[in-house]
């Protein structure tokens, strides 16, 4: 039995395994449609979520599979007090595989260790979001043809952001790839992720100021300053607009660059910018739902 707690529980050869599937159920979705009958997903979402868990509950009933679960802590047995552990081994009894989104750092990995089932972790506090991390991936290699030789831009909020963490560590394994860190100076990203890249002599680089980098990227990751991971509401609202791309901003960058963003987003993308041809954030939302499906069909031990 496996699970999926990081992005790094793949090989980057399991992961091209995992995105030649999503591809091909891309091109033939009837092949697959009846993959899982008789299986189930339980979606054990203990924060708020509309994109992961839909993608989920969409990926396994497309898999000819059913769903049960809850959206948020409030309706589970959490609310009475009980643990994590204890739910994913009730929930075991009841479902097939689970995917779990909890806002305690390290959660889903506690329950993997419990559970008889596999676990997908599908985002735990700020800490890690593989899923979207494995998104992000089928997304850039469906779109360029690869997973390495480009200049990403990671822009917005970088200190909580699980999203960017996740991608980091993810594209680090592949070769000539780098970053430049744009950001305030209270959202930079962690000192542990620098040290990182130092300690493998990855390129980066850290500003704070878009319009001075766009012309050098080959993607731009997109991210919301995250009111929900802010102490402070004061802090909150001085930074939530601190970046907007809009079409002048896009008049720098390159005609082949992309535009991702793992939604939702709030402000820091203009409706403008949606009809620019490299806006991909929408069609990245539905190679989430392609990867979800060959991971479900990964970990059933389906594929």
């Amino acid at each position: 039995m496996r699970h999926l707690m990081s992005p790094l529980d793949f090989t980057t050869e399991e992961l091209d395994k995992l995105f030649d599937l999503a591809n091909d159920i891309e091109a033939n979705p009837q092949k697959y449609a009846h993959a899982c009958d008789g299986k189930i997903l339980a979606t054990c979402f203990y924060e708020p979520s509309t994109r992961t868990r839909l993608s989920f509950e969409s990926a396994m009933t497309r898999l000819g599979g059913r769903v049960i679960g809850f959206s948020d802590a409030g309706s589970s047995s959490a609310a009475k007090g009980e643990s994590v552990s204890d739910t994913i081994r009730v929930i075991s009894c009841y479902a097939d595989i689970c995917a779990m989104r909890h806002p305690k750092e390290g959660a889903p990995m506690v329950a993997s260790e419990k559970s008889g089932i596999p676990v997908i972790n599908a985002g735990d506090g700020g800490h890690q979001h593989p899923t979207q991390t494995l998104t992000d991936l089928l997304t850039i290699r469906s779109l360029k043809g690869h997973l390495d030789n480009f200049t990403i831009g990671l822009c917005g909020d970088l200190k909580f952001g699980r999203t960017v963490h996740s991608l980091i560590n993810a594209l680090v394994r592949y070769d000539n790839i780098r970053f430049i860190f744009i950001s305030p100076e209270e959202l930079r990203v962690p000192d542990y992720i620098i040290d990182m890249l130092k300690e493998k002599h990855i390129s980066y680089e850290e500003v704070i100021r878009l319009e001075d980098v766009m012309p050098q990227l080959d993607f731009l990751y997109m991210t919301r300053v995250q009111k929900e991971r802010f102490f402070n509401e004061e802090d909150y609202i001085r930074l939530k607009d601190f970046y907007i791309l809009n079409a002048d901003k896009m008049a720098l960058a390159k005609e082949d660059m992309l535009v991702l963003h793992p939604l939702p987003r709030v402000n820091e993308i203009s409706v403008e910018v949606d009809n620019d041809p490299r806006a991909a954030y929408f069609k990245q939302a539905q190679y989430g739902v392609y990867v979800r499906m060959a991971l479900i069909l990964t970990l059933l031990d389906l594929a």
